[in-house]
């Protein structure tokens, strides 16, 4: 029986593709100077995510095991093509402002990962659910990275919504100060990498705290144990 549970778990955070297996870091350190760049490119891979899953779990038991990779990449290329005419069609600017990163996405090695360790193993619900999470968590990355480096850029949030949701998000721009001179450390790549460090660090810091307040019953209830044998 598939536990969703720790699927949620594992995509958000234990196993999280960003933060964790740092997987798709090319795409993620390139397009986030925004928060909607972040956005954009992380539901389409989310939706790429989804489809192969299902795709190569409804295909698993007819593909042999020799041919099984060229197949999935096949199926993945054919869900980013979909995507890629998909946005060039009703958010023009937004696939032009991704440029190469969208087909690109063909080359994420967490996707090709998640179809080969997990939908190639499991039913189609379940693997669509694991795309979903594993899509989610990477997005997550994408937008905090993107929302971070913007506002610390620019001063603004949400700066060309529009590309994303149309023109009835013209004025969701918020500016949080205005400066002459943007902070470019925190637009450019260099500030991409500082910033995704600073993530991973934080990350780490919880988990390790988390796992001291796990363990401090177990090293209290042997300590107890031990005196009361003596």
């Amino acid at each position: 029986m598939t536990d969703f549970r720790d699927l949620s778990l594992q995509g958000l955070w234990k196993n999280n593709p960003a933060l964790v297996q740092l997987l798709g870091l090319c795409p993620l350190l390139a397009v986030t100077s925004t928060f909607i760049n972040g956005l954009g490119l992380g539901l389409a891979t989310m939706l790429v995510l989804i489809g192969s899953n299902v795709t190569v779990s409804l295909v698993r038991n007819i593909v042999r095991n020799e041919i099984r990779i060229p197949v999935f990449v096949l199926i993945i290329a054919s869900f980013v093509t979909i995507v890629q005419l998909l946005m060039n069609a009703y958010t023009y600017e937004l696939y032009l402002a991704l440029g190469i990163f969208i087909p690109l996405i063909v080359t994420n090695c967490a996707i090709i990962g998640r179809a080969e360790a997990f939908a190639s193993k499991n039913k189609p619900l379940a693997s669509a659910y694991d795309g979903a999470m594993m899509g989610l968590g990477f997005t997550a990355v994408l937008v905090i990275l993107g929302g971070l480096r913007e506002v610390l850029g620019a001063g603004t949030l949400l700066a060309g919504a529009d590309r994303l949701f149309g023109d009835a998000a013209k004025n969701w721009t918020v500016v949080l100060f205005e400066t002459d001179s943007p902070f470019l450390l925190a637009i450019l790549p260099p500030g991409a990498f500082l910033a995704m460090g600073l993530l991973i660090a934080l990350k780490n810091m919880i988990d390790a705290k988390l796992a001291a307040r796990e363990t401090a019953p177990k090293e209290k209830a042997e300590r107890a144990r031990v005196t009361a044998e003596t």
